[in-house]
């Protein structure tokens, strides 16, 4: 069998060191390269031609998922796999939209790591069941969101709900949509709440989906 060849790309040089200890054992992976930013993974991948790389988000410059849209962009054949301490929603599906074949935790055990990219040959991705889960719920939750009957208007929020709602589009807090408008959060919290109850949805996350689908609002990077 001929090993799969590893890129790992990390600032944290003691880390690197570690993943690289643990593959030296494993006759199926062979690290050819390590990487602390981005532009010196994109360098060592049209080098080194790994068949897949490991991506932390957090580093200094460019963050991993930037990095994951150029790296596929100029290499699309090539198997990435965030490998983070971000145990978030948000930062999941940013991965994968950027292009990521993987999201897996750094938490996680050796044992599971190493079958997790196993699986990679197989045709599988490097995903634990429970972010496969909130995959699933994102799924669904958008579905739910255009399938709700289209009853409601943009006039039936005030002008000032529709500021907070674009915010929330743009995945401010409550507390930054409050000293964006210069409100307190208890009356940004009592806005959200008359949106949720107008539009008959659950979250802030199906709402800010609602307003955007309908053209309510403008572009999230317009309100950030």
């Amino acid at each position: 069998m001929v090993p799969s060849r590893l890129l790992l790309v990390d600032d944290h040089a003691l880390f690197r060191e570690g993943l690289a200890g643990l593959f030296a054992y494993q006759d199926d992976f062979d690290v050819v390269g390590e990487a602390g930013d981005a532009d010196m993974a994109l360098a060592q991948t049209a080098e080194l031609k790994p068949d897949i790389v490991l991506m932390d988000i957090d580093m200094a410059g460019e963050d991993g998922i930037a990095a994951t849209r150029r790296l596929k962009l100029a290499f699309p054949d090539v198997i990435i796999v965030m490998l983070t301490v971000h145990d978030a929603t948000d930062k999941l599906l940013e991965a994968i939209k950027a292009g990521a074949q993987g999201y897996l935790v750094k938490n996680i055990r050796s044992t599971e790591l190493l079958e997790q990219l196993r699986g990679l040959t197989r045709g599988e991705a490097a995903i634990t069941r429970r972010m496969a889960a909130r995959i699933l719920e994102e799924f669904q939750r958008g579905q739910r969101v255009t399938e709700v009957p289209d009853e409601s208007s943009s006039q039936d929020l005030t002008a000032r709900e529709l500021e907070v709602l674009e915010l929330v589009a743009g995945r401010l807090s409550n507390r930054e949509i409050a000293a964006r408008l210069v409100i307190s959060e208890h009356t940004v919290k009592n806005h959200l709440k008359n949106i949720l109850g107008k539009l008959h949805l659950r979250s802030r996350r199906q709402a800010a989906d609602y307003g955007l689908a309908r053209g309510w609002l403008r572009n999230p990077e317009s309100s950030a």
